[in-house]
């Protein structure tokens, strides 16, 4: 089992359902168990259009699924959950990241591991570091409390 941590984010709809019901489907997806949740944080958004704020979260699964499998389960529970894609950074129902997967480093089409600009989002190393604050970026060899520091 690879230890994996994921991004999640909702402005639009019932926010907080949205979280809640991609959880539900990803810990029901076969080959995942998921392990944990930070708290949810309320966020302004971060570029893009005029848009309601963000709540936010980092989970914490369990999975045997290739990183690229997993990343195909999160589209589809984006899909399914309303998500539609038109500008970079556009509101949306749900937002899947996969920000770790183990300590691994994964360039292939269509995928980037570490996610190439957790580094840069407070909304991201805020609550990964409730969960995982020792934990070292692969890339960066910076740990997320370090990284975190730097991005306030």
């Amino acid at each position: 089992m690879t230890r994996v941590f994921i991004a999640v984010g909702s402005n639009l709809g019932d926010r907080r359902s949205n979280l809640e019901e991609a959880g539900r489907l990803l810990a029901s997806s076969p080959g995942i168990q998921f392990v944990r949740s930070s708290r949810v944080h309320e966020t302004e958004p971060v570029g893009g259009p005029k848009q309601g704020r963000y709540l936010n979260a980092v989970w914490e699964i369990s999975t045997q699924l290739p990183a690229a499998d997993l990343l195909g389960r999160l589209l589809a529970i984006e899909e399914r959950l309303g998500r539609v894609r038109t500008v970079p950074n556009a509101p949306r129902t749900i937002d899947l990241d996969i920000l770790f997967y183990g300590n691994e480093h994964i360039r292939l089409p269509g995928i980037e591991i570490p996610h190439p600009r957790l580094h840069e989002r407070l909304f991201v190393l805020e609550p990964l570091a409730e969960l995982v604050p020792a934990w070292v970026h692969p890339v960066l060899q910076r740990t997320v409390k370090q990284m975190l520091e730097e991005c306030l």
